[in-house]
């Protein structure tokens, strides 16, 4: 891994109570469980596509 790999902060929003247990799972896999707890992730594809499921719960933090 070299320091140049572009990274995404996310931060949780919105509460995942009454959502289906895959959204959960997904934001587990994401270091997101509780509001407003912020990740720091390497940017890739995978992460992207958890980003995209999960979308309506969590944000990207902008200048993080």
């Amino acid at each position: 891994m070299s320091n140049t790999q572009k990274t995404i902060t996310l931060e949780q929003y919105a509460s995942p109570i009454g959502r289906p247990a895959d959204q959960r799972q997904t934001l587990i896999g994401l270091k997101l469980n509780k509001l407003n707890r912020r990740s720091t992730l390497i940017d890739t594809p995978a992460v992207r596509g958890m980003v995209a499921k999960v979308a309506h719960l969590v944000r990207v933090v902008e200048g993080q």
